[in-house]
């Protein structure tokens, strides 16, 4: 792949989840610093994934129809430092609840355009998509454990200024992506909703979408679960960092683990994997020994389920539909499921309590795996299924 732009892909997703790094571990105690009670952080946090319910689906239609998906990654990433800057001017409840939502408007819109420009820049070669992401996870490893020390140093006040710091460097490399070219697919003259429409495609949607309210109370409260057992923030930050890391091997090893396992048999294993980490880290926090061993879990509830879920949708998605196919993934597992994931974890934090908050978040995982197993099998329709591959859509 002589002509791939392997480093200006690299260096987006190095800065874009190394924002992540720093707002999901570290942006509820910053939050809980202002004194918000845990009903209100949980929307707060919630708004990162509201506006991805609407906003993919808007920028998504818009790249599809114009063919300028860097233009919109330039604009959204641009919106987003705008946006952003707002925390520096007040930081009473609805003023960060407006500037959270405008935030999360145009920096949802991002990562699906980039993930479709991935996908198309590889072409015939999406088994490397592992080697370009995984910089994202390692940017998140390095924001993550980078704050989680100087956070037993300093005030978490200093926060906004490290977000701030890489929403300039996920701006810095949007303006060097190159545009890659959309090639025509025999399903160009399907509506999108033909495609969801199919049980496997709609099956899997709803999966995704109920894993993501399983990780809703973990990127919510999770940093303040451990904090609250006794744990300091720099093992917090390694507690993170142990989970992205076992991420990056996933992510390494992902094109031989493909070779020989379908991405439909993947989910399907992370569905259950991720339903005993949330039971281990529901019932054995008190036990350092399962805490880590649970976020060694994260490869699988993750990075698995990640590259088999992108690998599928870009199955079902593609030529014209590609962008909008990501954006769905995008809107309906992390923004509606995000938001239902976040706001049920702050009505259930204090009543009847995290334990079982994180107990209902393993519920959703092993929801999501009966799913997928008994409505993911379905063949895709004739004129679609000689564009695809017989064993992938197994």
């Amino acid at each position: 792949m002589p002509n791939l732009p392997y480093w200006r892909l690299s260096g987006f997703y190095f800065f874009y989840f190394a924002f992540v790094g720093a707002m999901s571990p570290f942006w509820g105690l910053y939050l809980q610093s202002l004194a918000f009670d845990a009903f209100q952080i949980g929307v707060l946090m919630s708004l990162l994934q509201v506006m991805r319910i609407f906003a993919p689906n808007i920028w998504g239609h818009l790249a599809d129809r114009s063919g300028r998906r860097t233009t919109i990654v330039q604009i959204a990433a641009l919106g987003s430092v705008l946006a952003f800057a707002g925390v520096f001017v007040g930081s009473g409840f609805w003023w960060l609840f407006l500037v959270m939502a405008l935030l999360s408007f145009f920096w949802s819109a991002s990562l699906p355009l980039v993930e479709a420009m991935t996908l198309s820049h590889l072409g015939e070669h999406t088994h490397a998509y592992g080697r370009i992401r995984l910089w994202g996870s390692v940017g998140f490893i390095i924001m993550v454990v980078g704050l989680g020390y100087a956070f037993d140093h300093v005030s978490i006040a200093w926060l906004p200024w490290a977000v701030m710091a890489v929403m300039l460097g996920i701006a810095a490399f949007a303006r060097v992506i190159p545009e890659a070219e959309v090639l025509p697919h025999p399903t160009d003259h399907h509506s999108v909703w033909d495609v969801v429409r199919r049980p496997e495609v709609a099956s899997l949607l709803a999966a995704c979408l109920l894993m993501a309210v399983t990780h809703g109370p973990y990127y919510t409260f999770y940093s303040i679960y451990l904090v609250d057992h006794g744990y300091d923030k720099s093992t917090v930050g390694w507690l993170w960092a142990l989970g992205v890391i076992c991420e990056i091997g996933i992510f390494l090893v992902i094109p031989r683990i493909f070779a020989r396992v379908t991405p439909r048999q993947l989910i399907l294993a992370s569905f259950a994997l991720a339903a005993l980490r949330f039971l281990v880290i529901a019932w054995g926090v008190e036990s350092a020994w399962l805490v880590w061993g649970a976020q060694t879990l994260h490869a699988f509830s993750f990075g698995t389920y990640h590259a088999a879920a992108v690998a599928l949708i870009h199955q079902h998605f593609r030529g014209r539909h590609q962008a909008r196919g990501q954006a769905l993934y995008t809107s309906l597992s992390y923004g509606v499921g995000g938001t239902i994931g976040g706001l049920a974890s702050g009505l259930a934090w204090e009543t009847p309590g995290p334990a079982w908050t994180f107990t209902f978040a393993a519920a959703s995982a092993a929801l999501a795996w009966a799913v997928y197993a008994a409505w993911g099998r379905s063949r895709p329709a004739m004129s679609e299924s000689r564009a695809s591959s017989p064993k992938a859509m197994k």
